[in-house]
């Protein structure tokens, strides 16, 4: 059994640390012995002295996983949706994301997979790396521009 009196200041410490969402901090009180109400009461004490905020951790966890994880979108959507991060804080997080940084990343990232992909049929090449790059959140749409940008890919015909 824990009060708030006793939580309150881990769970500060915690969100000090970094950027959390409120799922995570909620875990983190229960994990702690915390009740119901004590729980509760925590979390908007927190969100009222700044220390949790939704849109703000959408953000940070956007656009860190876009730049060191290589993430798409998609897969970031995703995670924060597994995290339980409201749809508004979800689209303000994308939005934070710098378009021109993500594309230019892709590019690179593209040209590393298609030189470490081992397959001579250039169609089931650059199948791989498609599939592959759709795994980590990319639309296939996204990587043929960047394969076609610098001309790794054959042409598809239609």
């Amino acid at each position: 059994m824990c009060s708030v009196n006793l939580l309150l200041p881990k769970a500060r410490a915690y969100c000090a640390r970094q950027e959390r969402c409120q799922q995570e901090v909620r875990d983190k009180l229960y994990a702690w012995g915390g009740h119901k109400e004590d729980v509760e009461q925590s979390i908007a004490q927190l969100i009222g002295e700044g220390f949790l905020n939704e849109a703000r951790f959408a953000e940070h966890y956007a656009v860190s996983k876009s730049r060191q994880k290589g993430w798409g979108r998609r897969k970031i959507e995703q995670a924060l949706k597994a995290k339980g991060v409201s749809a508004s804080c979800i689209a303000s997080g994308l939005k934070a994301i710098d378009g021109e940084e993500e594309s230019e990343q892709l590019k690179l990232a593209v040209a590393k997979r298609w030189e470490r992909t081992k397959e001579t049929d250039p169609w089931v090449r650059r199948e791989k790396v498609v599939w592959y790059f759709a795994g980590k959140g990319f639309g296939r749409e996204e990587v043929e521009g960047a394969m076609m940008e610098l001309r790794l890919s054959p042409r598809r015909v239609r």
